[in-house]
């Protein structure tokens, strides 16, 4: 109860008590007015003595216990958020089209030296509807999160892109994954393709992983708390992607672990570096490679593959603001050694079937740029190079040959994103990815985003 109702009231009691049914004297009247004065004195203190207890009350019912987290405040129920509509995930969809203007048939497309797998080459010529997502993902409880993202291809298929469970409830920067995910190695890996700088994964992630690694299995990363950024990541998988294959076996088919370092130089700079390492298993992979006497012969490896990935990226933004200018500098240096038998002519179309031991020390890289110039518009460079190495064929060595040729592809692009839901991008390639064969290619690419749709990774 406020003063200005206390003080009048106390007066009004104290005159009524008071008041005689004499005429009072001047004595009195005094004897009143101080009683009266005594009264407010005393309401004075004693309403200041109870607003300083309310205040110290509302103090320690906000205050946090130390190593506690800050409660929040549930958010009132409304009837049309009771019962099953409580539960509604977030959901997005990736929209995204193309158009291609190719030199050369990219059904001859290969990168000379290199067995690759997977989704490699630049796609089709003209029109063509890229690939969409669709993605799913909410907390299941106090104790997990989900995630789901469907992909849908241009020719109609549906498959499972990303569907793991996270568990989010220990503590000290430890959090395990299981299900399908795509893998951590690497820096571009983990990223999904509407978010890369270029329409296509580079020639190193398109040889040695077959476009961009996949695993299902569980994954394991943990932060530091320091203040530098340290991660940890371990996964274990079946291995089923390329380098490796499917394998009909218990346990787990693959490794991969990596650490990531990175942090802050000043307000404007920042960086981040890694290094990875990937081991895997292939049974009877199929491949084709030129022989000697100019024949495709078929080759089927089955064996040991070992993948090193070292990353760096450095981003530059005036005073840590990137709404108008940025910059981003980014490189990946990979390293695969395979070992194992390989099987000449596996299909006998030559007559001339025959396993041997092989070994094989191959490497690639690529350097890229991007630089935002004003708000809205980017551009971009980047340059590809292969090395394919050394490769010891033991008793196939009479047909098969170590190419000397390093396949390289140099890319520029232009881009304009209006917001973070949607980007236009033109870009021009030069490949060469095959000895005295350049494929001039043109893309124009959309990507559209729809609905709640997280940030994309540093």
């Amino acid at each position: 109860m406020s003063r200005k109702f206390l003080a009048p009231g106390a007066l009004a009691l104290a005159l009524f008590a008071a008041t005689p049914s004499w005429a009072a004297s001047d004595a009195d009247l005094a004897q009143i007015r101080d009683e009266i004065r005594q009264l407010k004195e005393t309401y004075e203190a004693r309403i200041q003595a109870l607003e300083a207890r309310l205040k110290d009350a509302e103090a320690a019912a906000v205050k946090p216990v130390a190593g506690e987290a800050m409660p929040v405040p549930a958010p009132p129920v409304s009837p049309s958020s009771s019962g099953i509509a409580a539960f509604n995930p977030a959901i997005s969809a990736v929209l995204q089209g193309r158009y291609a203007n190719l030199s050369q048939d990219p059904e001859k497309y290969a990168i000379s030296g290199f067995a690759a797998g997977g989704e490699i080459g630049p796609g089709k010529r003209g029109f063509s509807l890229g690939e969409s997502e669709l993605a799913v993902s909410a907390n299941v409880d106090d104790k997990f999160a989900g995630n789901l993202i469907v992909s849908l291809t241009p020719e109609n298929t549906v498959s499972v892109e990303e569907a793991y469970g996270i568990l989010t409830a220990l503590p000290n920067g430890l959090t395990p994954k299981f299900g399908r995910f795509f893998s951590g190695l690497g820096y571009l890996n983990e990223q999904h393709q509407h978010a890369w700088d270029f329409i296509d994964a580079p020639l190193a992630y398109q040889a040695f992983l077959g476009g961009q690694y996949g695993n299902d299995g569980v994954q394991l990363k943990w932060v530091a708390p320091t203040e530098q950024f340290l991660e940890f990541g371990a996964e274990a998988g079946n291995g089923a992607g390329f380098p490796g294959s499917e394998r009909d076996k218990n346990g787990a088919g693959n490794g991969v672990a990596y650490v990531h370092a990175g942090g802050d130089i000043g307000a404007s700079h920042s960086w981040r570096a890694g290094l990875s390492y990937l081991q895997t298993r292939a049974q009877d992979r199929e491949f084709a490679q030129t022989d000697t006497a100019g024949n495709d012969a078929q080759l089927g490896f089955g064996g040991t593959s070992r993948v090193t990935i070292a990353d760096f990226v450095w981003k530059y933004a005036p005073n840590g603001n990137a709404q108008d200018t940025n910059f981003k500098l980014q490189g990946e240096y990979f390293w695969r050694r395979e070992r194992g038998n390989l099987t000449y002519d596996r299909d006998g179309a030559l007559g001339l079937t025959q396993t041997a031991d092989y070994a094989s020390s191959q490497s690639g890289w690529y350097l890229q740029s991007v630089y935002q110039f004003m708000p809205y518009w980017r551009v971009g460079l980047r340059y590809d190079r292969l090395d394919p190495g050394h490769a010891g064929y033991g008793a196939n060595a009479g047909f098969l040959a170590t190419p000397s040729f390093n396949p390289q592809r140099t890319s520029v692009m232009f881009d304009y994103t209006p917001s973070e839901f949607s980007r236009i991008r033109l870009q021009l390639a030069q490949d060469r990815t095959r000895p005295g064969v350049t494929d001039n290619e043109l893309f124009l690419q959309y990507i559209l985003t729809l609905g709640a749709h997280g940030a994309h990774r540093y």
